[in-house]
């Protein structure tokens, strides 16, 4: 298993605590500070059976300054995220060939 997580989010922390009390074995990623290329990107949106558009988090300000209401194709907007990860939803947390963004927490449940 493995949990792509951000150590200065709130949720991701719930995220990973959470998934702390189910599972002993995961990697943790911490995809600010590594982050995903194009392919594996779109590997994880694969596995979370998602569109790009809906992993990015609206709240953050470059959305809302640059972004918002602008139409992107799905591979611009994989392009978008590989270059500003911190529009990626989090945490995401993948068991084999599934995935869930775990907000709430318990989402993970789905997943184990």
């Amino acid at each position: 298993m493995k949990i792509y997580h951000n150590t200065r989010c709130k949720k991701s922390r719930a995220g990973l605590a959470y998934l702390q009390t189910k599972v002993v074995d995961f990697e943790i990623i911490e995809y600010l500070k590594n982050p995903l290329n194009e392919e594996q990107l779109k590997e994880l949106l694969m596995l979370l059976d998602e569109k790009p558009a809906n992993i990015i988090r609206k709240q953050e300000a470059l959305y809302k300054t640059e972004l918002k209401g602008k139409n992107f194709t799905d591979d611009e907007w994989v392009k978008i995220m590989v270059k500003n990860p911190r529009l990626i939803q989090r945490p995401i947390v993948v068991n084999k060939h599934k995935a869930v963004i775990a907000q709430p927490p318990e989402l993970i449940d789905t997943i184990l």
